[in-house]
């Protein structure tokens, strides 16, 4: 099976991965962008460049945050519109959990704390630990909250991600452990929970964005009535 994995939690992050049904995966080809406010100029040109390592994608692996809403969207969007076209199904994995998967390849036995740039001061956090070689069990989260505050539910994991590089006085990072995601690894989550899925067992596919934070915008109250 060969998935296309988008990402668009942070930067633009694309890559063509080859899945056997068991063992090591291969990245065909892979192209990030890091700027964080351009996702809808650069996802395009960067899945039309994956693109070019391969004739066609069998699915679709798309991230579904946490993450601020127009970039998070793009990526919704753009998978949505790409596996309608090509006919081919679309599955959504949290960031949270594909930064969690690489974290937990360099310390498999840990648990970890995985913490992404939420903006207004605060972050994006859950905590794992590793489920298989492949996938992760989310152990507390995914929620927005002050640095300080994931802190606390730290409680002596490791902890990886953006938000630990931005808040290293709350949140120091584990040495070793990423900060930035790699698209590829949504591949290997998506093969560990469609098995895991084969076997009767309740897995998270959907492709619903998770925003955590309420929208800025409210439809307007209805006008007060006026009295004589």
């Amino acid at each position: 099976m060969r998935i296309l994995c988008i990402d668009t939690s942070s930067g633009s992050a694309v890559a063509l991965v080859d899945v056997p049904a068991t063992g090591p995966t291969t990245v065909l080809r892979a192209a990030h962008s890091p700027d964080p406010r351009r996702h809808a100029e650069t996802l395009g040109p960067l899945v039309q460049d994956v693109m070019t390592a391969g004739p066609h994608a069998d699915a679709i692996a798309v991230g579904t945050g946490p993450a601020p809403f127009t970039g998070l969207r793009v990526g919704l969007v753009t998978a949505a519109a790409l596996g309608r076209a090509r006919h081919v199904p679309v599955h959504g994995v949290s960031s949270l959990d594909v930064l969690a998967r690489q974290a937990l390849d360099a310390r498999p036995d840990a648990e970890v704390l995985v913490a992404t740039d939420a903006r207004r001061r605060e972050v994006y956090w859950a905590r794992y630990r590793a489920l298989g070689a492949d996938d992760v069990e989310r152990l507390a989260g995914p929620e927005v909250a002050r640095a300080a505050t994931a802190a606390e539910a730290a409680d002596g994991a490791l902890v990886a991600g953006a938000g630990a590089a931005l808040y290293p006085a709350d949140l120091p990072a584990t040495a070793g452990l990423p900060d930035v995601l790699d698209p590829a690894v949504l591949a290997r989550l998506v093969r560990a929970r469609l098995a895991r899925g084969e076997r009767g067992e309740q897995v998270e596919l959907g492709t619903e964005p998770r925003y955590l934070r309420r929208p800025d915008v409210h439809v307007a109250a209805a006008p007060k009535r006026a009295t004589a």
